[in-house]
C-alpha cells in the first residue's frame, strides 16, 4: 500500500519524545507537513531537528505550547489556524495506589490526558468539516480497557478518550472527516523504561527487566515484548490516509494482542 500524505498538514501533540516523536516522524516520512509540539522550546526544536536529520527535506515546524492549558491551546491556534490531521498524543502516566490519589491528581490527569484532546478537537474539527476532509486521532491505551491496578487514574483518562472519540465522530458524521482512537499496548519509550525500573527494580539488565515486566505485569501480551514506537506510527499513518476513509468512530488496536477481547 502506497500512502502519500503530501499536501496534508499534521500536528502531533506531546511529540518532543517517545511515541509522539515516532508518530510525527512517520507522518513526515509519508509526506505530511509536520508540526511538532512540546512544552519547552528547546526540546521541541530539538525534536523537529531530529526528524529533519532522519528525513532530509521533510517539512517540520516546532511549536512550543502547553496544550494542557486553555492558554497553550490558544497560542497554538494563533500559530496554526488550520490542520488536516490532528493527533492527540499528549499524556502523562505514573504508578500510584488508587486510595492514595487525591483530588488534585485526578484533575491533573483529566486535564492533561483528556481535556487537552477535547480542546484541540473542538478547535480544528469545524475547519476540517467545512473543507470536507480531515483526520482526528486520539492516542489511547490498553489501560482504557484493562484498567491497571497500579494506575487507575491513567486508565480512567484513556477510557474517557474512547468515549470522546466516538462522540466527536458522530458530530462529524457525513462530513468526510474521520475520528478514531488508537489503543496502544506496552511500548518501549524512555518513560516506560523508568516505569519498568520502578516496578521490577533497577538491578537487572534492560533485557531481563523487560522480560520480568512483561511476565509479571503485562502477561496478556501476545507478542511477549514491548512495542516499538514506530509501530504505533505506522497505524497512525494508515488512519491518516485516504485509504482509511471508511474507518471512523473506532478504537483501533496496536497493542500486541494485549487486550484479551475480540472487540475493545
Amino acid at each position: 500500500m502506497n500512502i502519500d500524505l503530501s499536501g496534508r498538514r499534521a500536528l502531533v501533540s506531546g511529540s518532543s519524545q517517545g511515541i509522539g516523536l515516532a508518530i510525527a516522524t512517520e507522518l513526515a516520512r509519508a509526506g505530511a507537513a509536520g508540526i511538532v509540539n512540546g512544552r519547552g522550546k528547546e526540546r521541541t526544536e530539538q525534536a523537529a531537528a531530529t526528524i529533519s536529520d532522519r528525513l532530509p527535506g521533510a517539512d517540520v515546524t516546532a511549536v512550543a505550547a502547553d496544550l494542557a492549558t486553555a492558554e497553550g491551546a490558544a497560542q497554538l491556534r494563533d500559530r496554526v489556524p488550520d490542520l488536516d490531521i490532528l493527533v492527540n498524543n499528549l499524556g502523562i502516566f505514573g504508578a500510584r495506589p488508587v486510595l492514595e490519589i487525591d483530588d488534585d491528581e485526578w484533575r491533573r490527569y483529566f486535564e492533561v490526558n483528556v481535556l487537552s484532546a477535547v480542546r484541540l478537537t473542538r478547535t480544528y474539527l469545524p475547519g476540517m468539516m467545512d473543507r470536507g476532509w480531515g483526520r482526528v486521532l486520539n492516542i489511547a491505551s490498553d489501560s482504557a480497557v484493562a484498567i491497571p491496578v497500579e494506575m487507575v487514574h491513567y486508565g480512567m483518562t484513556k477510557t474517557a478518550l474512547l468515549a470522546v472519540t466516538r462522540g466527536f465522530a458522530k458530530a462529524a458524521a457525513g462530513s468526510g472527516v474521520t475520528v478514531n482512537s488508537v489503543i496502544v499496548g506496552p511500548t518501549h519509550t524512555p518513560g516506560v523504561e523508568m516505569f519498568v525500573e520502578e516496578l521490577v527494580g533497577d538491578d537487572l539488565s534492560w533485557e531481563e527487566a523487560q522480560r520480568r515486566f512483561m511476565r509479571e505485569h503485562r502477561p496478556n501480551s501476545l507478542i511477549q515484548r514491548l512495542i516499538e514506537p514506530a509501530e504505533i506510527g505506522n497505524m497512525v499513518v494508515y488512519l491518516s490516509s485516504d485509504q482509511a476513509s471508511v474507518t471512523t468512530g473506532g478504537a483501533l488496536r496496536a497493542d500486541g494482542g494485549y487486550v484479551d477481547s475480540i472487540l475493545p
